[in-house]
C-alpha cells in the first residue's frame, strides 16, 4: 500500500519530517518495484537515514 499525503506508516511517526519524507518516498518506489511491504518501510528508513547523513557530511564539508 503506497503513503502520501501524510499517511505514513507508524514507524515513521517519531522521525524527523524531512526524513520520514524521504523514507516514504523510498519504501514507495520499492513498493512499485515488488517489494514486500515489511522490507520497503525497513529499507525506506535505512537508505533516508544515510542519504540524509550523507548530504549534511556534503554540506558540512564545502562550509
Amino acid at each position: 500500500m503506497p503513503w502520501y499525503n501524510g499517511d505514513y506508516p507508524p514507524s515513521y511517526k517519531n522521525q524527523p519530517k524531512a526524513l520520514r519524507e524521504k523514507a516514504v518516498e523510498i519504501a514507495n518506489a520499492l513498493l512499485l518495484d515488488g517489494a514486500e511491504e515489511g522490507i520497503a518501510i525497513a529499507t525506506g528508513l535505512k537508505q533516508a537515514r544515510e542519504l540524509l547523513k550523507n548530504h549534511k557530511e556534503k554540506t558540512t564539508k564545502k562550509n
